[in-house]
């Protein structure tokens, strides 16, 4: 219902059936896509562990030890005492973790996936509008970054230790 409003139109999913000896309807997903993904998600998924990882083990041992003295659970002391203070640390990085993310999609165009560089390419060689076309990528890439920064330094800045 809220998709609707927002769209502005149905909302259908089509999923696959078999009709006859070949599937119909669904959503196709072309090879170049599903291996972008993969890769980026693994390359990503490794930083970004890399990352919690670190921020984890900066928490002083001290205040593992307090959380267990004071009885609490392991999935208390990870949700009340340690998470809390690793985010502190874990946010920075993983805001430019976030913003490499970004950047690095552009390198679909290397294994030939229609990103907005492949598309923005073969305007420039049609039209010959270069500067249009790279005003154009600089904006859709710069906008994204801004928006992604201004969110994790948000978040960063509700995260921050209060003193008084």
């Amino acid at each position: 219902m809220l998709v609707y409003f927002l769209v502005g139109q149905p909302v259908h999913f089509d999923f696959p059936h078999l009709s006859g000896f070949n599937f119909k309807g669904g959503m196709r997903i072309i090879p170049e896509f599903a291996a972008m993904l993969l890769a980026l998600s693994i390359y990503t998924g490794a930083f970004i562990g890399e990352i919690v990882r670190a921020g984890i083990q900066a928490v002083p041992h001290g205040q593992t030890e307090a959380a267990l003295s004071l009885g609490l659970t392991r999935g208390q002391m990870l949700r009340l005492v340690i998470i809390p203070q690793a985010l502190r640390v874990i946010i920075p990085p993983l805001t430019s973790q976030y913003l490499n993310l970004t950047k690095n999609s552009s390198l679909a165009v290397a294994i030939a996936y229609p990103d907005l560089v492949a598309v923005g390419g073969i305007v420039l060689n049609q039209s010959g509008h270069e500067l249009e076309v790279i005003a154009i990528w600089m904006l859709v890439y710069l906008s994204i970054s801004l928006a992604t920064s201004a969110f994790m330094n948000w978040y960063n800045a509700k995260m921050k230790l209060v003193e008084r």
